[in-house]
């Protein structure tokens, strides 16, 4: 085991290393095939598969040790749920447009590739979040986990959603908005940021909600301990939708409660740069240095 730098423990060599790319992205996949040729022959075993393509990917997921991400915020985020419950270490190539989850470019990536199959870098462990949903007492089949954010929205434009949040059996705010956003750290440079939440450091395990466009009232963020448990209970008469990580994924009625927790699996990242590069990104991303 290496000693990475910044003081984390990076993993042993590899031996199975996947390539995941967007598929709309004419860019993304050459630069996935080109770096499946130049793992070809250098680690036991290599792969390559588009992000969207399930049953190719997962086919391929057990056993692997790292996953490269070739494409944009989305391409990494897709991932982090799909290697679940597989220990994979995430590898982003920045191919989208603003990339707070790649580190590497492709010249950085291929310049920092000896390092990478040697087991350099170190790890960066994120908190993710899982939710369930009761309808009339039953908890529904569907389960999901998220990397950014849980959002309940209003279901047409132009309508409000009416929705009553509680932590810890506590009722924290009761809305008549667009929507809540229930944001790990990762989230915080998402969606919430966008209105207006706060930056966490990426490693964090708090949960921020954040209501948004609340009507009559200021869109204020809480910050919740690590450990805490969010519930978000859908007035009656109303119609929202559940969103992962900004993908559409279930239907919400009135009295259907969506809770939010910690979830038991983590999204790991390698990452070649020291902990604070995290900054240094979002600083360029935000326009907050003069470079």
């Amino acid at each position: 085991m290496r000693r990475a730098r910044g003081g984390a423990r990076a993993r042993c060599g590899l031996n199975k290393i996947g390539v995941a790319y967007h598929p709309k992205s004419e860019a993304a996949r050459r630069v996935a095939e080109e770096a499946r040729s130049r793992l070809d022959g250098r680690v036991s075993e290599v792969w390559c598969a588009s992000a969207w393509d399930d049953e190719a990917r997962d086919a391929h997921i057990p056993g692997t040790d790292l996953l490269i991400c070739c494409g944009g915020d989305g391409t990494v985020l897709r991932a982090a749920r799909a290697v679940i419950p597989h220990p994979v270490v995430l590898l982003g190539v920045n191919l989208g447009r603003i990339g707070f989850l790649t580190e590497l470019t492709p010249s950085v990536l291929w310049d920092s590739l000896d390092d990478v199959i040697g087991g350099e870098g170190r790890i960066e462990s994120r908190a993710m979040v899982e939710t369930d949903t009761v309808r009339a007492g039953e908890e529904l089949a569907a389960h999901f986990h998220a990397l950014n954010d849980v959002v309940i929205g209003r279901a047409a434009i132009g309508r409000t959603v009416q929705f009553g949040v509680r932590t810890d059996h506590t009722t924290i705010g009761n809305y008549r908005a667009d929507g809540v956003i229930v944001a790990t750290a990762t989230g915080s440079t998402a969606y919430s940021l966008s209105v207006g939440g706060p930056i966490l450091h990426p490693e964090s395990r708090e949960i921020i909600v954040t209501p948004v466009a609340p009507h009559l009232a200021p869109a204020n963020s809480i910050v919740l301990p690590a450990g805490a448990r969010v519930a978000v209970e859908i007035a009656a008469g109303q119609q929202a939708i559940l969103s992962i990580d900004g993908q559409p994924d279930q239907e919400l009625r009135g009295g259907d409660v969506v809770r939010v927790s910690a979830s038991p699996h983590v999204a790991r990242f390698l990452r070649m740069g020291p902990p604070g590069e995290f900054f240094l990104r979002v600083g360029r991303r935000l326009n907050w240095l003069n470079e």
